[in-house]
């Protein structure tokens, strides 16, 4: 799935996104993260200790896939995660 082109600005305006996950116990975990948009796809890093009233916002969900060391971001992550986007939501963009 492609994103619009506001979608898509409104992502790389933005330092920090939310990323939300379930544990083996079904609690949700949301955690602010910064990232990068490139290709259509997001990326973002987490270290190895790591656990994952004008509103404008974007909510993208896909398909993650964990990317080989050697294209870290930064020298300081430990994991480099690749997300394509299967559905897109937002609300209060033209």
């Amino acid at each position: 799935m492609r994103m619009t082109k506001a979608t898509a600005r409104l992502i790389e305006r933005e330092r920090v996104c939310r990323v939300a996950t379930a544990g083996g116990r079904r609690m949700p975990h949301l955690v602010p993260v910064c990232k990068a948009l490139a290709g259509g796809k997001i990326y973002f890093a987490s270290g190895n200790d790591g656990r994952k009233a004008h509103l404008k916002g974007v909510m993208v969900q896909g398909r993650a896939r964990l990317i080989p060391r050697e294209a870290q971001l930064d020298a300081s992550d430990s994991v480099v995660v690749e997300v394509t986007p299967t559905r897109v939501f937002t609300w209060g963009l033209k």
